[in-house]
């Protein structure tokens, strides 16, 4: 019976919070609506604070108040975990009031929100560039921070998923077997990420896309590309000389030397190291 009677007080209590803040919706009463925004925020519902926020804004805009409201709006929908949009009305706090007391947190939150959108390595990384650019934003802007290292932390984290990133795709279009597109793939991601983890995979996986590109070519085009897995071969051998591919490699480069009809194959293959 008591938990019953509980029920019913419970249910009647969020009706008439309900019609309590549907009539505050419609009120023209602007102060009322600023305090109870506050009100709102500071006891974390956010949804209805955010709804307020929005109300009252425009209506304070040229105000002593406009930047802390615009800082808890923007802070309403970070608790929603609504980064999206979080971030969005932080970067606008930051363009609107560049030297204001909130810049320094918005700046580095607004860089947070881009981050927390960030997919794993497989989907698209606009988001981790966005936050790596945000983060580094911070870092200049505010160089003494205590949050510096943080955001270092977070650029680590991001500029390791695009790399990760760049290695997929390079590695489809060769599991694909499209070498041609894997050869530039690859190429572009050693160049773009020189110290990558996945650095002696792919110039593996580079060096046999050439010489299975000059492999299946026309006549006329084959000495050339096997030339360039030749050069390939050395660039390989001069860096891993002993690596964990050394049997594919020798492979290639004897089928690729027996083509060019170059000799004393051991020799070169010594001479490399």
């Amino acid at each position: 019976m008591r938990v019953r009677l509980y029920i019913i007080l419970l249910i009647s209590i969020l009706v008439s919070s309900c019609g309590e803040y549907e009539k505050l919706l419609k009120s023209s009463d602007y102060d009322l609506k600023k305090a109870k925004a506050r009100e709102y925020f500071e006891a974390k519902q956010y949804v209805r604070a955010s709804e307020l926020f929005g109300q009252v804004i425009p209506r304070f805009r040229a105000t002593e108040e406009a930047e802390e409201l615009n800082w808890l709006n923007a802070q309403s929908f970070y608790g929603m975990k609504q980064y999206d949009m979080a971030g969005s009305y932080f970067k606008s706090l930051v363009e609107q009031y560049p030297f204001g007391k909130y810049a320094e947190e918005a700046t580095f939150l607004a860089a947070k929100c881009d981050y927390n959108i960030s997919p794993r390595a497989e989907l698209d990384q606009e988001s981790s560039r966005n936050a790596i650019e945000g983060f580094n934003v911070f870092i200049n802007r505010f160089g003494n921070s205590p949050k510096v290292e943080e955001a270092k932390g977070y650029i680590r984290t991001l500029q390791d998923r695009l790399v990760e990133k760049s290695y997929l795709n390079a590695r489809l279009y060769y599991n694909m077997k499209e070498y041609k597109a894997a050869i530039t793939a690859l190429s572009n991601s050693l160049k773009e990420y020189s110290d990558s983890r996945y650095r002696e995979e792919m110039m593996f996986l580079k060096l046999n896309s050439l010489f299975v590109y000059a492999e299946k070519s026309i006549a006329n085009k084959q000495k050339e590309r096997y030339q360039a897995t030749l050069d390939e071969y050395f660039s390989f051998m001069e860096e891993f000389p002993d690596g964990k591919y050394s049997k594919e490699v020798k492979k290639i480069y004897d089928d690729t030397a027996k083509f060019l009809k170059i000799e004393s194959t051991a020799n070169l293959v010594n001479t490399s190291k």
